[in-house]
């Protein structure tokens, strides 16, 4: 028997931030990192909470890729303060960190319940809807999902106003990992009726909506529709799971420190690719692999439709290489130039080790090996 549920109450629409001005609690601890309130932008979250006659207070000590040590002084922060809620206000790396310190602090010392209400500032996570986290640990250069119902936000609003200013390059990274969240649910083996539906949908506004989000942010019905594609495509793959997609990005990001969204969508081709097998099929084969008919119907949602199976998948592969093309973003490795080619290479091993264990890879609607996720490793260095 199997389940489907949405734990998290979501906001949303023009004035979604005035949710804040109805809240009851005692005390809020801000979760944020120093850019949003640099920026001024913790002003749009300190001002309903001053009208509601909230105390709070802000810990704002967030980074990306959040390291065990930055949790750990949030923990002593929460424990210290003990707020009665959490407003995470930022990125994946906010939200995600909030996730780790609430849930480490009830270790610690379990003084009551402590509601999480996640407000996104990117489009891209789907973090605020989800029982998943990120924590890495820097010295080991390596990335640790935590998985957990616990985790899940009790609330998150989604106001655009919030993701106005993000640039180009991180509208085209975030939006990419929407992308590759909604695929990867759709042929994940745990997909079922209602994450696929929310998985399409996701994928379906991304066709429609990402490259007008990327070309003009002040385009507020593009940045709308790709916040709730985030929103959607999160709801999708926590039910779903992921893949092998984001078992090898989480190895990028750690040892390279490649942007999370970026490394997703440089690996989303090589990886629909391998899951379809389309580079080897001839026609007297009889059989597809199990995704291919998935990746069929997700090139149909995007109006990629051909003549058979393969030549509409192969049409995604190319559908993505141009959407990387259009925000520049790049197709390989070397095309950014982080690193040599001899330092990569060396590390390929033991990404491909981690790669292999982590969590996210056992979805996959393939097979892996280690010696399959070296091979893509070494292909991303260079595409063609």
């Amino acid at each position: 028997m199997n389940h489907f549920e949405i734990k998290t109450k979501i906001y949303f629409g023009d004035q979604a931030l005035n949710r804040l001005s109805q809240l009851s609690y005692k005390k809020i601890l801000i979760i944020t990192d120093p850019f949003v309130v640099q920026s001024g932008m913790i002003n749009m979250i300190r001002k309903p909470l001053d009208a509601a006659g909230i105390n709070y207070d802000i810990f704002m000590d967030v980074v990306p890729d959040p390291p065990i040590e930055k949790i750990s002084a949030g923990v002593r922060k929460l424990l210290d303060y003990r707020p009665d809620a959490i407003v995470a206000v930022g990125g994946g790396s906010a939200i995600d960190s909030s996730k780790a310190i609430r849930e480490f602090a009830k270790q610690i010392d379990y003084y009551g319940e402590i509601t999480l209400i996640a407000i996104p500032t990117t489009s891209g996570t789907g973090s605020e809807v989800t029982s998943f986290a990120v924590v890495s640990d820097w010295k080991a250069e390596r990335k640790y999902p935590l998985v957990h119902s616990s985790l899940t936000p009790e609330e998150t609003i989604l106001d655009a106003e919030l993701v106005k200013s993000v640039p180009p390059e991180v509208t085209a990274d975030t939006g990419m990992d929407v992308l590759t969240h909604a695929i990867e649910a759709c042929v994940s083996t745990g997909r079922n009726d209602f994450s696929t539906a929310l998985a399409e949908k996701a994928i379906e506004i991304c066709g429609v909506f990402l490259l007008r989000a990327y070309f003009d942010g002040n385009d507020m019905h593009a940045r709308q529709k790709m916040h709730s594609a985030s929103c959607l495509a999160g709801i999708a793959f926590n039910s779903a799971g992921l893949g092998l997609n984001h078992g090898m990005a989480h190895q990028l990001g750690a040892t390279f420190h490649i942007p999370h969204g970026r490394a997703n969508a440089m690996l989303l081709p090589h990886i629909i690719e391998f899951n379809s097998d389309i580079n080897k099929h001839s026609k007297s084969r009889k059989e597809y692999l199990p995704a291919v008919k998935r990746y069929a119907t997700i090139s149909q949602i995007l109006g990629l439709s051909s003549y058979n199976r393969i030549m509409t998948v192969r049409s995604l592969v190319n559908w993505v290489q141009f959407m990387l093309k259009e925000m520049d973003i790049p197709l390989s490795i070397s095309q950014m130039g982080i690193v040599s080619e001899d330092e990569y290479m060396s590390r390929i091993d033991g990404m491909a080790d981690a790669a292999l264990v982590d969590s996210c890879t056992s979805g996959n609607p393939r097979p892996v090996s280690k010696q399959d996720i070296v091979s893509i490793y070494k292909d991303l260095w260079n595409q063609a």
